[in-house]
């Protein structure tokens, strides 16, 4: 009877061993179906992708590209092993681009206020010379040519002024241009063949196939780069718009004068300084197809001026000017509260802080 009970045991430990292990060969087949599964939806979720858009594709391409280079057949999408190494390569890309960014809206930030301190001193020193003939002068009264000599360094005052403004406005053109260009290199492509035994990525696209957005997966946590490219086209917009008022506020400030004839000045279709209108195409504010320039308007109006004065007034008075100054601090255009907000969402998805 001891007999059997040990033999019936020892059985029972070796059903049980087998047991554990016909499980354990049974779970790991399924996590290896699974895994495999995961990897082909993967794989097909890049074959079936649409391909990127042309004027995307136009952008991402280097100029010196081979136009040829369009009738090729498209190539195989990268498998998953390149699809795991695009993913950091595309986080220091996308961390790069907006600390960029956040570096350019400052120096938006610093040319604005720079321009606007040339504006006030330029309508202050107009305004004395303005006023001038009609002012008081006490026992300065008596001294000869006073008011002809200080006129004349009034208007010797207003020159720097002008082209300390022209120069500002010069530096926040540049400001978006800067920020249109990066809000174009987001992507991230594959640099050569994916079998390539050193895989490397470029901003530009080599293959009509690779959308350069690694399929729609995260950057980091849970947004695509469509939706870092969504906040920097929304971020862009509003520099684009309030860059355009300003150059109106610009022209008409650099044509005030109480000299006749006019010596300085503007209309709309002027080009302020050699190159603008190049400049101006980059951030789409002037049409090379048409030469024109885009009228200004406002954020979130969809209308904008019907038309510009043929003839600027060359003498506004006080109260047109503060309304000049005025619009040029409150920057109409640029909503700061969204601004902080885009930087601020941007920096908790990358866990770092950018502003």
């Amino acid at each position: 009877m001891i007999l059997f009970k040990r033999a019936l045991s020892k059985d029972l430990r070796l059903a049980a061993s087998a047991s554990a292990n016909n499980y354990a060969s049974t779970c790991t087949t399924v996590y290896r179906h699974q895994w495999q599964t995961n990897i082909n939806f993967q794989v097909k979720k890049m074959e079936t992708l649409e391909p990127y858009s042309q004027e995307s594709e136009r952008n991402s391409k280097p100029e010196t590209e081979n136009p040829s280079t369009s009738s090729v057949s498209p190539s195989a999408p990268p498998p998953a092993s390149v699809l795991r190494l695009w993913r950091p390569a595309a986080q220091r890309n996308v961390r790069n681009q907006w600390s960029k960014m956040a570096s350019y809206r400052q120096q938006w930030n610093l040319a604005s206020s720079s321009g606007r301190s040339h504006a006030t001193s330029l309508v202050n020193s107009y305004l004395s010379q303005r006023y001038l003939p009609s002012m008081e002068l006490g026992v300065l009264n008596d001294m000869p040519d006073i008011r002809e000599k200080a006129s004349f360094k009034l208007v010797k005052q207003q020159e720097p002024h002008r082209s300390k403004l022209l120069s500002a406005y010069r530096d926040m053109v540049a400001a978006v241009n800067y920020m249109v260009n990066t809000s174009r290199s987001m992507r991230c492509f594959l640099k050569g063949p994916s079998s390539s035994p050193l895989v490397q990525f470029s901003s530009y696209s080599e293959d009509v196939n690779d959308t350069g957005d690694g399929g729609g997966m995260p950057v980091f946590s849970f947004s695509p780069i469509a939706a870092f490219e969504k906040l920097a086209e929304e971020l862009v917009q509003m520099f684009e718009l309030e860059l355009n008022l300003k150059r109106l506020l610009v022209i008409e400030l650099l044509s005030i004068s109480c000299e006749t004839p006019q010596v300085n000045e503007f209309c709309w279709s002027d080009e302020l300084y050699p190159g603008e209108f190049d400049d101006l195409s980059m951030c789409n504010l002037y049409s090379k197809e048409n030469h024109q320039l885009v009228t200004p308007r406002l954020k979130d109006c969809n209308s904008a001026m019907h038309a510009l004065p043929v003839q600027h007034n060359h003498q506004p008075n006080q109260e047109i000017l503060q309304v000049y100054l005025t619009t040029w601090l409150a920057e109409v255009n640029v909503d700061t509260h969204r601004v902080n907000e885009i930087f601020t969402t941007i920096g908790e998805e990358m866990h770092v802080s950018i502003l």
